[in-house]
């Protein structure tokens, strides 16, 4: 799993550094929209870290036999990540410009599409992981895939602050 973590890891940090790159040699407005809006952004940051916290309790609930709340912990988590995902649609919709539009169009689509891809399999091993808890498969001594899968969760949001900072923020102090 570490080695997974590491590779992707490598991954957004080309795409941002790629980002901060091609800001540095941009002669023109950065954005050319203007500053981005940090409204629905900033939601789904608070959505979407929200959903590890309850990841992290379905665990915590496992370990202590507690499987109804475990199971409701990651139906939470679970619903979090997929408002995240109808968000970030919803800020794709209103955009005025697009992945072709301009540089700064192809990178924000670029980088927020693959974590969007990632945040899509991360549920996928979400709802896998809520099945295995409601069948009652973990327990206190038997949760490694519950561990390894919150793993890739938690890396998923973390990378999210990363693209946040980069994306959202960085136009208004860069």
């Amino acid at each position: 799993m570490w080695t997974l973590i590491a590779t992707e890891a490598a991954l957004f940090g080309y795409l941002i550094f790629s980002y901060l790159y091609l800001y540095a040699q941009y002669t023109g407005r950065w954005p050319p929209e203007g500053l981005p809006k940090l409204g629905t952004a900033g939601i789904n940051t608070g959505v979407l870290l929200s959903s590890s916290v309850f990841v992290w309790l379905c665990e915590h609930f496992v370990k202590r036999r507690r499987s109804r709340l475990a199971a409701a912990a990651m139906s939470v988590g679970i619903l979090l990540g997929g408002l995240f995902v109808g968000l970030q649609m919803k800020e794709y919709h209103d955009h005025h410009y697009g992945p072709s539009t301009h540089l700064y169009g192809s990178l924000y689509y670029t980088i927020t599409g693959f974590h969007m891809l990632h945040v899509i399999v991360g549920l996928c091993v979400l709802i896998f992981l809520l099945i295995c808890t409601g069948l009652n498969y973990f327990d206190d001594r038997r949760h490694s895939a519950l561990t390894i899968g919150g793993m890739y969760w938690h890396f998923v949001d973390i990378v999210w602050l990363f693209i946040f900072s980069t994306l959202y923020l960085s136009p208004y102090v860069l």
